[in-house]
């Protein structure tokens, strides 16, 4: 199992954009054979930061999400809104090894 980890780093000023990005990435995780853990949104503290988790059963697994999601319309439906709007400023992305109970 691995599990990604984005920080985002944001604008503040496109909240509700990137808000909207978010929700149509859990969709298109799930779709794509991930499970996605949801969307963490600037609350107390920084305003320009935001984080996701999404696991997927392998790296074999995420690789073919990967793949699948350059050509999935809902896809590119997303990367475009990001583009347009330029809610993103930047992305880091980590793979975890969760550990459960």
């Amino acid at each position: 199992m691995i599990t990604v980890h984005l920080r985002y780093e944001i604008d503040p000023e496109k909240l509700d954009d990137f808000t909207e990005y978010g929700r149509a990435w859990i969709h298109l995780v799930n779709k794509l054979g991930g499970t996605h853990h949801g969307y963490f949104m600037p609350s107390e503290g920084d305003s320009d930061e935001a984080f996701a988790l999404f696991t997927f059963p392998s790296l074999a697994d995420y690789e073919v999400y990967r793949a699948a999601s350059m050509t999935d319309p809902g896809c590119q439906e997303a990367f475009e809104l990001a583009r347009r709007t330029r809610c993103i400023r930047r992305y880091e992305r980590r793979f975890l090894s969760p550990v459960f109970a």
